[in-house]
């Protein structure tokens, strides 16, 4: 038994320093990123010169996921780790002061970008610990912004990876592209809109209604499962009623009960508007970005 234990650890050692070198022979970066978005934005600029990993995937609410010791271990292990800012992924701080000798190059997606102050809202994880956000980070529903943070993780490929410069330029111009393509579509689709006001269940389309001249009003805050009290539930009834709104927006990954709520007090239809923070296994497999 002893001799059968050994020669299985031996083999799995053997296999495991075989898939290693088959990585590395592969010439590719091993890239981690936090989620949807940062995931899209770093595979576009990369392309062929990475792989790049997915941390957060569908069905887990990015606001609230921590990190496992294997998660912590894949990052650790990675050539890059590109993550969103500290005000979404609340947890990186602590694990790049953990990874202070490790030679993972770390990139911020939305770097020099000015952020707007987070709303007065806070709530608790389920160990009980207090969430607040500082700043919003929901930059990427904004096409105008989700350029900058292409350019900006662009930017730092290039400075940490100088040798794959010139593929990571022209992959970034292509998706670039698109992009603007889209910025154009919203301003053209939006500048006419006789309704400018949109009431949804979470805070996170301030920078998209900035951009595009419309007005966010939210149920609950930047996190989509916080609780507002029953004296906000009452003004956003009169809201509704006043403004003459006649949708309510919730998303797939929350609760949509207190949407729910609202809209049969108001008297008003439901429907989804996605802050695309993950997409579903079936929309991956599907190749929608």
């Amino acid at each position: 038994m002893k001799k059968l234990g050994l020669l299985l650890a031996s083999l799995v050692t053997v296999f495991l320093v075989a898939c290693s070198n088959q990585k590395q022979a592969d010439g590719k970066l091993n890239i981690v990123t936090t989620f949807y978005p940062v995931y899209e934005f770093t595979k576009q600029v990369a392309g062929d010169t990475a792989n790049v990993e997915l941390l957060i995937g569908a069905g887990t609410e990015p606001h609230d996921y921590e990190p496992s010791p294997k998660a912590v271990a894949k990052i650790q292990d990675a050539d890059a780790f590109v993550y969103e800012n500290e005000n979404m992924e609340t947890w990186v701080p602590n694990l790049l002061k953990s990874m202070k000798d490790k030679k993972t190059k770390v990139i911020d997606a939305t770097k020099g970008m000015v952020l707007l102050p987070g709303l007065e809202e806070e709530h608790e994880h389920e160990g009980g610990e207090e969430h607040h956000h500082e700043y919003d980070p929901h930059l990427w529903l904004s096409p105008h912004r989700a350029m900058k943070m292409v350019e900006s993780i662009r930017d730092q490929l290039v400075a940490a990876y100088p040798d794959k410069k010139k593929t990571f330029e022209k992959n970034a111009q292509a998706y670039l592209k698109k992009l603007q393509a889209l910025d154009q579509a919203y301003q053209d689709g939006l500048k006419d809109a006789k309704q400018k006001n949109f009431v949804t269940q979470h805070a996170a389309f301030r920078y998209l209604a900035l951009d595009y001249g419309l007005n966010q009003v939210a149920i609950s805050g930047i996190s989509p499962d916080s609780e507002p009290s029953a004296a906000r539930l009452r003004e956003l009834t009169e809201y509704i009623k006043k403004n003459e709104i006649k949708v309510i927006y919730f998303e797939e990954n929350a609760s949509k009960s207190l949407a729910k709520t609202l809209s049969s007090e108001a008297g008003v239809e439901l429907a989804v508007l996605n802050p695309l923070e993950s997409l579903t296994d079936q929309e991956m497999k599907d190749g929608e970005d």
